[in-house]
């Protein structure tokens, strides 16, 4: 279980140490996922160049790989990186955004997973549920309404690909074989904008990049990311305000916030 000092200890590491996370990811949010690895803590590096993936990836703390605007290119960079982070034994964080919506993006994010070492598999609904073999589809990059035990899938996922397997929604799921965390922290309002999901995977990265239980860091960083809109949301109603002031939530995040407001609970 998850002490309710060890989340803002784990922010407070991030603070100290700045994890330096690379991400080869969408091109939509690349701006916001720097960001938001900047406004926690850490400090975000986007080399998507082959001839230095590898490298960058070599002198960082945390990868993550993102799939939302995917070309072939982009998935050989990858798979640089992805080698280049298991051979330096730092986590890799995997956003499969889209994945149930074409064969490609299906092929390729599955071809991620079984080549390398996935430290965290993250998607909604739909996306973990295509991942995980179930006959689902994922509309565009969003999820849809998927009829499975979403505890269940990511249980499965997270065996058969002995990864930290994280579920976004109006609760987050995160599995690892049998520990399983229910996070039921945050606001509608995330859905108003575009890239939740891909600066959610940027603040797990940052976590990881501190903490070597990579259940433990990714259900703590979508506890501080659902409580810093939880705040916001009191103060503003348009998604333009929202997002803005959400960066400064992030910043401002501090120990009394985050024990006053976490809401997670551990099911098994």
């Amino acid at each position: 279980m998850i002490d309710k000092l060890d989340i803002y200890e784990m922010l407070s590491k991030i603070r100290k140490q700045k994890p330096l996370v690379h991400h080869i990811t969408n091109w939509v949010t690349i701006y916001d996922c720097a960001n938001i690895v900047r406004v926690i803590g850490g400090l975000p590096i986007m080399a998507h160049a082959p001839e230095e993936c590898g490298d960058m990836t070599a002198i960082s703390d945390a990868l993550v790989l993102n799939i939302g605007t995917l070309t072939t290119p982009l998935i050989d960079s990858m798979k640089i990186s992805a080698k280049s982070a298991n051979q330096k034994g730092i986590p890799v964080i995997l956003d499969a955004v889209g994945v149930g919506a074409t064969k490609f993006r299906d092929e390729k994010a599955l071809e991620l997973i079984n080549e390398y070492n996935i430290s965290v598999i993250k998607g909604n609904a739909s996306e973990i549920g295509k991942l995980a073999g179930e006959d689902v589809k994922t509309k565009g990059v969003e999820a849809t309404d998927v009829q499975i035990d979403l505890v269940e899938t990511a249980k499965k996922l997270s065996v058969s690909k002995n990864a930290t397997v994280v579920i976004t929604g109006a609760q987050d799921i995160i599995a690892h074989k049998d520990c399983i965390y229910i996070i039921k922290n945050g606001d509608e309002m995330l859905s108003t904008f575009v890239g939740t999901g891909c600066i959610v995977a940027s603040v797990i990265g940052c976590f990881c990049g501190v903490e070597k239980n990579y259940t433990k860091a990714a259900a703590s960083a979508l506890v501080c990311f659902g409580i810093a809109a939880e705040l916001v949301a009191k103060e503003v109603d348009t998604p333009s305000a929202f997002k803005e002031r959400f960066f400064d939530k992030i910043y401002m995040l501090n120990k009394e916030d985050i024990l006053k407001h976490q809401k997670i609970d551990k099911i098994l």
